[in-house]
């Protein structure tokens, strides 16, 4: 616990992610899925219009392997859309989960853009609300973190209820 807070990990406000981590040091903790492989590509065609963000993925649940792509409103958008459409096949109620709030904070000063990032995450579906944490020198990556660990979270919850 003390590594990842000197890593800029921070639990406060990110209580699925500090679960999902005490279940993965009791070795309880459930693997829904494998990611083999991601690609984000971002464009601007022309001056006059909004740039187009696109997220490839390849994930393994059980012995299936799915390959998708999405677009998106940026980059961390695009990556949501495409590994919601991946899994949403073997996991339907992810349909139920939204992104309700995104927070970037850059955790070491002096280094300008290539500076360590935390991204906090709040999700939620229609019983509850849950925050998650992801840090990186790539915010892409930082993102996927707090991402997966929301998915996860909630395949976890609501294995737990039942749904």
């Amino acid at each position: 616990m003390k590594e990842m807070e000197n890593q800029g990990y921070q639990y406060e406000g990110a209580e699925a992610s500090f679960e999902l981590l005490m279940k993965k040091a009791l070795g309880t903790q459930k693997k829904y899925f494998e990611l083999m492989g991601f690609r984000i590509l971002s464009e601007k065609l022309r001056e006059d219009r909004a740039p187009i963000s696109e997220a490839t993925i390849m994930v393994r649940v059980g012995g299936r392997v799915e390959h998708t792509a999405a677009t998106g409103n940026g980059p961390v958008n695009a990556l949501d859309n495409a590994i919601r459409k991946a899994l949403e096949k073997f996991y339907p109620q992810l349909n139920d989960m939204e992104l309700v709030d995104y927070k970037v904070r850059v955790l070491s000063t002096g280094q300008g853009t290539g500076s360590r990032v935390r991204v906090l995450i709040e999700s939620g579906d229609h019983r509850d609300k849950w925050g998650t944490v992801g840090v990186s020198d790539n915010i892409i990556e930082a993102s996927w973190q707090a991402l997966v660990d929301s998915i996860n979270y909630k395949l976890l919850k609501d294995e737990k209820t039942g749904s």
